[in-house]
C-alpha cells in the first residue's frame, strides 16, 4: 500500500504544481490586463482547491503508513530534527504543504468575498502565489527528480 500511495502522492503533485502556476499566472495576466472575472476563473481556482485538498489527503495517508513514521517512537523527535531527510520527510514538508494549502483555502474563500473582478484576480495572486512558492521550497526534489 505505501508504494502505491507514494507513486499517486508523486504523480499527482506535478498535477497539484501545473494547476497552481496556471492559476497563478491567469490571475496575474487578468489582474494586470484588467480583465473581467468570469466563470473560467472561478472553475480554474475551484479546481486548484479541489486537486490540492485531494493531495493532502493522499499526503495524509502517505504519512501514516510510511516507515518512516515509527522514527517517532523509535528516536524520538531530537533525532528526527539532527538528520535533514528524516526532518523533511516528518516535519518540514508536512507542516509547510499544509500551511501552502491552508494558504490556497483562505485565499480562494477571500476571492468569493470580492465584488469586483480586480479584487478577486488580486487575492488569488497573493494567495495562490505564496502558495506555490511553499510547495516549490519543500519538495525533496532528489527524490522526486530522481
Amino acid at each position: 500500500m505505501y508504494n502505491m500511495v507514494k507513486m499517486l502522492h508523486s504523480y499527482w503533485a506535478y498535477l497539484v504544481l501545473l494547476v497552481l502556476v496556471i492559476a497563478v499566472v491567469n490571475a496575474i495576466i487578468k489582474k494586470v490586463g484588467n480583465k473581467e472575472y468570469e466563470a473560467k476563473d472561478f472553475r480554474i481556482a475551484l479546481f486548484t482547491l479541489i486537486v490540492s485538498h485531494i493531495q493532502l489527503l493522499l499526503g495524509l495517508i502517505l504519512y501514516f503508513v510510511s516507515p518512516r513514521f515509527s522514527l517517532f517512537s523509535e528516536s524520538g523527535m531530537g533525532e528526527i530534527m539532527k538528520s535533514s531527510v528524516d526532518r523533511l520527510y516528518l516535519v518540514e514538508h508536512p507542516l509547510v504543504n499544509i500551511i501552502a494549502i491552508a494558504l490556497i483555502t483562505i485565499g480562494y474563500s477571500k476571492h468569493k468575498k470580492q465584488l469586483l473582478s480586480s479584487g478577486k484576480f488580486k487575492t488569488i495572486s497573493i494567495f495562490y502565489t505564496i502558495a506555490l512558492v511553499l510547495f516549490l521550497s519543500r519538495i525533496p526534489w532528489s527524490t522526486w527528480l530522481a
